[in-house]
């Protein structure tokens, strides 16, 4: 990349535009959008220079207020260009993003008939399938032969998204199958349609939301699914490009809120330091407010805490165990949920695994506090003459805590999901917040109990 740099670099100081265009034209796509990564400045002027093909080809995958920066600096020719080349996806995903007034004037560049498609796929709902379709893709009907097919798809396979898959239609655009190309290719040309037909279709539905294409997509082998209405008429397909897209978006998302923060709508470098601040003080102030009832949980034990001091030595260990294995939980089971590998339906399955694993873990620590509470007590008098019940406490405390925070950490993000909610907001500092309040309840409920005699005097 350094070489590339540096010979473009070259170019730009000589100013000479045919050997930058030749230059430009014989890298991959991927390549131009990484010189428009480390030379920003530069990026429109590559953008003008490429020939239009591959200069819609780069634009289509640079990140949104990448596409906008060039945009504002592009000629009225090139813009027009763009627009009217883009696919109706990436042109659909580009005007969402952008400002009403924007949209209003791009729209104008564009056919009377893509004017209607663009209009047609922004009025669908922004998360859902609508709005990744393509309408360009090959139809034919179950009455025709392949070589009429392959005639078809002679003449307007260019204008296709993907050939690699036919679509048949029936009376009224009605979708009664798909046909991957490879079917078409090996079958005698007098072969019809009809014959070639499974009827094991796959479907989207517009209105679906995109997190389940996702889905559909990473259970069955392919590279597009079409998209019907309410009466399964064939309104256009989605793409593997676009999903994966998405699905990587989706990701970004879930992990920004896993760690305790907003999604971010903007590169972390590019988005600006105050709105960096507004995305994560929100959670902050809920976090801290959560973390204020830790204060009152100690309150309300501050007899017990005045008569056996020892017992706070153990607090960030308590309440660390039990955060850090509701952490885990949550981690798990929302990543779990994104991959379709849980469900709802799945909640008793999940809380039963939960419970075995969250007790294991749980003795497993506990044998280790107590050890460690017995081996010091040995060689120091640091935890007093009531040591074994000390360590005992210890012991019990974190079995208790450590199952709580398992069985919080994996419940509540199916919960959420229950209540229409995000689950991923059920993020790991949130279910830690919640097991430290918890967590010190069953500390010193226990220490009650084993430590009764003491606590009482």
């Amino acid at each position: 990349m350094e070489e590339m740099v540096e010979q473009i670099e070259l170019l730009l100081e000589e100013n000479n535009d045919e050997k930058l265009r030749d230059y430009l034209n014989n890298l991959n796509i991927s390549d131009v959008e990484e010189l428009i990564d480390e030379l920003p400045e530069h990026g429109p002027k590559f953008i003008e220079t490429l020939t239009l093909n591959r200069a819609v080809n780069v634009f289509r995958i640079l990140d949104f207020p990448t596409q906008e920066r060039i945009f504002k600096k592009l000629s009225g020719d090139r813009i027009a260009e763009i627009v009217t080349d883009l696919p109706p996806d990436d042109r659909t995903a580009f005007f969402s993003e952008l400002h009403g007034d924007a949209v209003k004037k791009l729209i104008l560049h564009l056919s009377a008939a893509d004017r209607k498609e663009a209009l047609s796929l922004l009025g669908y709902d922004e998360y859902s399938v609508g709005r990744l379709m393509t309408p360009d893709y090959i139809t034919v009907k179950k009455s025709w032969t392949v070589s009429r097919v392959l005639e078809h798809i002679r003449q307007y396979g260019k204008l296709s998204e993907t050939i690699d898959v036919i679509y048949v239609i029936g009376d009224k655009g009605v979708l009664l199958d798909d046909i991957r190309i490879r079917e078409i290719l090996l079958a005698d040309p007098s072969t019809k349609v009809s014959q070639l037909m499974d009827g094991r279709l796959i479907a989207l539905h517009a209105s679906d939301p995109q997190e389940e294409a996702i889905n559909v997509f990473r259970m069955n082998n392919r590279v597009a699914l079409p998209v019907t209405d309410d009466d399964d008429v064939l309104l256009g397909i989605v793409t593997v490009d676009d999903i994966l897209w998405i699905a990587n978006e989706e990701y970004t998302e879930d992990i920004q809120k896993i760690g305790g923060t907003e999604a971010l709508d903007e590169p972390y470098l590019d988005i600006s330091l105050l709105k960096l601040v507004k995305k994560r003080v929100g959670w902050l102030i809920i976090l801290f407010l959560g973390e204020m009832l830790t204060a009152t949980a100690m309150g309300f034990f501050q007899k017990e805490i005045e008569k056996a001091v020892v017992l706070a030595l153990f607090i960030p260990l308590i309440i660390s165990s039990g955060g850090n294995s509701g952490s885990q939980a949550s981690t798990l089971i929302i990543q779990a949920m994104a991959l379709g590998e849980v469900t709802i339906a799945d909640w008793w399955r999940v809380m039963r695994r939960e419970i075995l694993s969250g007790l294991m873990l749980g003795i497993t620590l506990g044998i280790i506090g107590f050890l460690q509470v017995i081996i010091r007590s040995e060689l120091s008098d640091i935890y007093g003459p009531h040591s074994t019940l000390i360590a005992i406490t210890i012991g019990f405390s974190l079995v208790g805590v450590v199952l709580w925070g398992s069985l919080m950490g994996s419940m509540l993000p199916l919960l959420l999901k229950k209540l229409g909610a995000d689950p991923a907001t059920s993020s790991a500092p949130f279910v830690a917040t919640l097991v430290d309040v918890t967590g010190l309840v069953i500390y010193f409920s226990i220490a009650v109990l084993t430590m009764h005699n003491l606590l009482v005097k």
